[in-house]
């Protein structure tokens, strides 16, 4: 999603359980899509792993990297994450842990919370103000098609109103 006008700028479908190893694929997706790669990634504990972390700081050029923000847990509705601890990470600190840290931070958290405003209207948009609840074609090819329909009308719908609002 591009933030300030909450456009789809990379989509997909997959026929995968969850998303741990969809991080890299969406990745490049958006990039060929947007024809940019991504600066900065916010995403769900759904994607944070151990790999998909590596990944994102594997880039041998640092002009490269993604600055990444992912969950590494589920949090309740209303409920205030926890507060950094204060000191240094120990020297065994998984990425995860890191990235754990890294969200606890006032400035971690504030950028991850964010995200509500930046994803979730957009799904509620498409949910709700379009209706779509369910794929009306069969076959991934052809779900793959809908879905990009979807969003393509999405984005065309939120350019008519930034331009003509």
């Amino acid at each position: 999603m591009e933030a300030d006008f909450q456009l789809i700028v990379g989509q997909t479908v997959t026929q995968a359980a969850n998303d741990k190893e969809q991080l890299r694929p969406m990745v490049e997706t958006t990039q060929q899509q947007s024809g940019q790669r991504p600066e900065e990634l916010l995403a769900d504990s759904g994607y944070c792993s151990e790999k998909n972390l590596e990944y994102l700081d594997a880039a041998a050029d640092p002009e490269k990297r993604i600055g990444a923000y992912l969950a590494t847990g589920r949090q309740k509705h209303g409920e205030t994450p926890p507060v950094a601890a204060r000191g240094p990470l120990p020297k065994d600190a998984t990425r995860v842990d890191r990235m754990r840290r890294k969200l606890q931070t006032k400035a971690g958290a504030a950028i991850y919370a964010a995200r509500k405003a930046i994803v979730e209207p957009v799904f509620g948009q498409i949910k709700q103000a379009r209706g779509f609840r369910r794929f009306s074609l069969r076959g991934l090819s052809k779900v793959r098609a809908e879905w990009a329909f979807v969003c393509l009308t999405h984005n065309i719908l939120k350019l008519y109103r930034l331009c003509y609002a």
